[in-house]
């Protein structure tokens, strides 16, 4: 893989763009994951929902990927990324401000928090895509994979930071006040956005456009790509399972473990140590097995730690449960890293946004679904037994990336450059002999 010696973390700190870009996401993430305590604790312990009705939330927050995931990237690729980023970043920010100031009201209730999740959740889409799509613009190929390790590297701090600080907010001032730690972040990124200097150009309109004409080149870009189709199938696989834990985690570890919030919080918080530190390594880690063999060993040697998750229990045994998730965050942060970096040295920047849509619909299309069998499960078996499908799909995850020429392959080649112009056939990605390529978020 190309390097420079501007590459390193270090390097792309001292670009001022990207700094911003960088505290924007910090920003924002450290208030997505206050909510990702303190919205379920609303629901559990605010308004006594039932487990089933968990899960439900969890499938609203993530139902538009399944919803818009498609036409989303067709949308994105006709407007400015940076704008639509900060109109995504304040409609959040104005969602999340609804709950606290309807429950000071005494008026909330689950259906507003379904709706909020699902306005959130649309913004979401479209600012994801947007940002994958943004990063190509801010810097050069060769930086790709360090400017990806350090949105990681924010992203994992603030899974560490940010369920602590949720968990005490709940404990001190109540779940639903809580969730203005959110909103903050969000208008806060909003604010470091409009501050980027670099400009941007709104994508020229291509005569004879459509939508429809659109997300099928996306498509068409997508699945006639050897290991696109196979690392958004393993991926959306991951996500089913992943949906059926974050569904069912805060009703286990409250309803079953006893844990306070501010507990709860530190628990979700040490798990994410693994994210970080997959973050730091997922370079060297690289480079030092190949980053087409890390796409596939990485699931396959952290994957069994989920067995942990189901096997906690109450006391010194609740550990168990955080142990499971670093290790597994780890390698899925090592796997993610290494394949979205590929991804956008592989795509060409007419076709990023459909092409980042379009892997987001595949693989996080099954996000909602496994959340409702997650609450379906746990509503009806326990919360636990919703834990043992979810290890159990865990062990699963790596053979469609066993079965693929991945298996063989140490590195990912440097793609040949690609048409920019508009085609109806499938794109034309040349595959070595004894190598095919890729990989997806």
């Amino acid at each position: 893989m190309p390097t420079s010696s501007q590459a390193a973390p270090g390097g792309l700190l001292r670009l001022r763009d990207f700094r911003l870009l960088l505290a924007g996401a910090a920003a924002s993430q450290v208030g997505a994951q206050v909510t990702l305590v303190a919205l379920p604790l609303v629901a559990v312990l605010e308004l006594r929902a039932p487990a089933f009705q968990v899960g439900l939330l969890t499938a609203a927050e993530t139902a538009a990927f399944l919803l818009i995931g498609l036409p989303a990237g067709a949308w994105v690729d006709r407007m400015r990324k940076r704008s639509l980023m900060i109109r995504a970043d304040l409609v959040r920010a104005a969602a999340m401000a609804s709950v606290p100031l309807a429950a000071v009201a005494g008026v909330l209730t689950m259906g507003q928090l379904y709706l909020v999740a699902l306005v959130t959740g649309v913004a979401t889409v479209f600012f994801d895509v947007a940002h994958q799509s943004y990063l190509p613009q801010l810097l050069p190929r060769e930086q790709l994979v360090a400017g990806n390790g350090a949105l990681e590297t924010v992203r994992s701090s603030a899974q560490v930071a940010g369920p602590g600080l949720g968990g005490g907010l709940v404990q001190l001032v109540g779940a639903h006040l809580a969730i203005v730690a959110d909103a903050i972040g969000y208008a806060v990124s909003a604010l470091f956005l409009m501050a980027i200097r670099q400009p941007e150009s709104k994508p020229e309109p291509v005569p004879g456009a459509s939508l429809r004409k659109d997300v099928g080149e996306g498509l068409r870009f997508v699945l006639g790509h050897p290991l696109l189709r196979v690392i958004a199938a393993a991926t959306g696989l991951a996500n089913f399972f992943a949906a059926v834990l974050m569904a069912t985690q805060t009703v286990y570890l409250v309803r079953v473990l006893g844990l306070q919030p501010g507990v709860l919080g530190l628990m979700l918080s040490a798990s994410a140590v693994g994210g970080l530190a997959g973050a730091l390594c997922a370079g060297p880690i690289a480079r030092r097995f190949g980053q087409a063999r890390v796409i596939w060993l990485a699931p396959l040697t952290t994957g069994l730690f989920a067995l942990l998750w189901p096997l906690s229990g109450k006391g010194a045994a609740a550990a168990l449960f955080a142990v499971a998730s670093g290790v597994v965050f780890f390698g899925a942060v090592v796997y993610n890293v290494a394949q979205v970096s590929f991804r956008q040295m592989l795509c060409p920047p007419r076709l990023l946004g459909r092409m980042n849509a379009t892997l987001r619909f595949m693989m996080w299309g099954t996000l909602p679904l496994g959340a409702l069998v997650g609450g379906a499960i746990a509503d009806g078996f326990g919360a636990r037994a919703a834990l043992w499908v979810c290890a159990v799909g865990f062990l699963v995850v790596p053979l469609p990336l066993l079965l693929s020429p991945l298996r063989t392959m140490r590195d990912l080649p440097d793609p040949e450059p690609q048409d920019t112009e508009p085609e109806e056939s499938e794109p034309k990605v040349t595959v070595p002999q004894d190598a095919a390529k890729a990989a997806t978020d």
